[in-house]
């Protein structure tokens, strides 16, 4: 089987996980704050001073991390990035989570690396158990925005800071 078929097949599963959250007339921000399993993601880019940005022109192609995947990071992680002494560290891994223009899944088989609004690239692994970005599994794929794109990933993925 081709790898792109392997890909569609394997993104077809997890297309119906985005259906609660298509929101063509909202940005990215409002659709990450109406989906409900963003919040941590969505008080990261508070602190961040990010929010302008998001919700701005773009397009943008957004890796958001659940609130579970926030959760998984070591105990106090997520308590100091949101210090306002760290919020360099903070943009740093928030813009690392997205990449400028709009991705779409069709256009990831075609990709091994992608760069991000950080600076660095992330990994790109399309095969048979799915799609990868970094080490962070690819959930749903696809949420189309006013200002780009959304794919849900199950980790927090970190630059090489």
């Amino acid at each position: 089987m081709k790898t792109s078929k392997i890909f569609s097949l394997g993104f077809a599963a997890v297309v119906a996980l985005s259906a609660p959250l298509a929101a063509q007339d909202k940005d990215i921000v409002d659709t990450a704050v109406a989906a409900g399993s963003f919040e941590t993601l969505v008080a990261a880019v508070q602190a961040a001073g990010l929010v302008e940005t998001l919700k701005g022109d773009g397009p943008f192609t957004v890796f958001a991390p659940t609130d579970d995947a926030f959760a998984a990071l070591p105990a106090g992680t997520v308590e100091t990035l949101l210090k306002p002494e760290n919020r360099d560290k903070l943009i740093a891994v928030l813009t690392y989570h997205v990449v400028p223009g709009k991705v779409l899944s069709s256009d990831v088989v075609n990709l091994s690396s992608a760069k991000t609004v950080q600076g660095e690239s992330v990994k790109i692994t399309a095969g048979s158990d799915g799609v990868m970005i970094d080490n962070a599994n690819v959930l749903a794929v696809d949420i189309e925005t006013t200002n780009g794109v959304i794919h849900v990933i199950d980790q927090v993925i970190l630059p090489g800071m």
